[in-house]
């Protein structure tokens, strides 16, 4: 859940390995396509619509990653919390062939919340997403948002539903799990990957996957929380 020095590493190693690439190459070792199809009945356009303006939750504004000022609010509406920011790739958890120590730099073994067995999540299975650590800027909790809570992530016109999986650095925002960023078209490399803007994170409040994996679950609740989301705001 780390996030990677963007600057240091575009000075050092990733501009010269870019450059050496064909045009529109990645980094990232492996080719990953979406999912592809629209998750639910509501449309991104629509959810869209219902985040233009902001009513500010937080106490402050956050950073997108640790060399970027803090400009990202988190804001209220009727059954939810949402903020617009970048998506860094979280791959902690359950080691897999796409997660672990020889992927990741920053891996950990564990996320905040843990499937119904007690094992972390499974980064490279279940779209999940990370909230900042509770701080005197925001805390999650008290606006109704726990683990499992259910997600909307809006990018590219295409909408995926999550859940709230696991906590970051209390001031930096904007990152999901390997699984959440392969669904949309980004690259999930946890070192290279990820979409530097362009995602809108809608987190409903009071709602809770069951059980937390199921991702087939938070797409049916996702779905009719969306609905109730576009009629109440």
């Amino acid at each position: 859940m780390r996030r990677r020095p963007f600057a240091a590493l575009l000075a050092g190693v990733v501009v010269p390995l870019i450059a050496a690439l064909p045009a529109g190459a990645s980094p990232h070792r492996t080719t990953v396509a979406p999912r592809g199809a629209q998750e639910g009945s509501v449309s991104a356009s629509a959810l869209l619509a219902k985040v233009t303006g902001c009513s500010q939750i937080s106490n402050g504004k956050y950073r997108t990653d640790e060399e970027t000022s803090a400009t990202v609010p988190v804001c209220d509406a009727n059954g939810a919390v949402f903020w617009k920011a970048d998506m860094d790739i979280d791959c902690d958890g359950q080691v897999t062939p796409q997660c672990g120590w020889d992927t990741d730099p920053w891996f950990q073994d564990d996320t905040a919340f843990h499937q119904s067995n007690g094992q972390p999540l499974n980064s490279a299975a279940l779209p999940y997403v990370v909230v900042p650590s509770s701080s005197g800027i925001w805390n999650y909790a008290s606006a109704g948002i726990k683990g499992g809570g259910v997600v909307a992530i809006v990018y590219n016109n295409q909408v995926e539903y999550a859940v709230v999986g696991d906590t970051g650095p209390d001031e930096i925002i904007g990152e999901a799990s390997y699984s959440a960023a392969a669904g949309l078209g980004i690259d999930p490399d946890p070192e290279y990957g990820g979409a530097e803007s362009g995602v809108t994170y809608i987190l409903f409040k009071n709602s809770q996957a069951s059980p937390i994996e199921s991702h087939a679950d938070a797409v049916s609740r996702g779905d009719a929380l969306a609905q109730r989301f576009l009629t109440e705001n």
